[in-house]
């Protein structure tokens, strides 16, 4: 399924649509509601999701590489296997979201909400987690090779190697 981007307005509610494997690459998503969405393999590659609401919306395999989604909402959103690469997530909400295995290799996460979210496997090489707050996150096994974390909040944030931060 393919849209053009001229039949998606910015700021469109399109709360639990069913958008599996469509390929939306490009398009201006900025403000809209993708709410409890299926986008399971989505293609939104270089989309705009600019202070767009996922909550609850199910992103697995989804390809968001180069995505802006700086302050978008994806509270409790299922990433699991999503492609991240390059992503802007600046000032993004992640609180309880599922991102194991994602591909997060050189996303800006700055200021990024990531209470409690699952990065169990998560590849943020080259990330940047700037002031992230990843308080309580599950990083096990999470490659962070040459990943920025100055003044991220890791408090009870389980470590790659198991540990626990305090």
């Amino acid at each position: 399924m393919e849209f053009n981007e001229h039949k998606i307005e910015p700021g469109a509610d399109l709360y639990g649509a069913n958008l599996s494997g469509a390929n939306l690459a490009g398009a201006n998503l900025a403000g809209a509601n993708l709410s409890d969405a299926n986008l399971v393999g989505v293609n939104l590659s270089n989309a705009d999701l600019k202070e767009s609401k996922l909550i609850d919306a199910n992103l697995a395999g989804a390809n968001l590489s180069d995505a802006n989604l700086s302050s978008a909402n994806l509270l409790n959103t299922y990433l699991e296997d999503a492609n991240l690469a390059g992503a802007n997530l600046a000032g993004a909400s992640l609180t309880c979201a599922n991102l194991t295995d994602a591909n997060l290799m050189g996303a800006n996460l700055e200021s990024a909400g990531m209470y409690l979210a699952d990065l169990v496997g998560a590849d943020l090489e080259g990330a940047d987690l700037t002031g992230a707050n990843l308080t309580g996150a599950n990083l096990t096994g999470a490659n962070l090779r040459a990943a920025t974390l100055e003044d991220a909040n890791l408090e009870g944030a389980i470590m790659p190697d198991g540990t626990i931060h305090e």
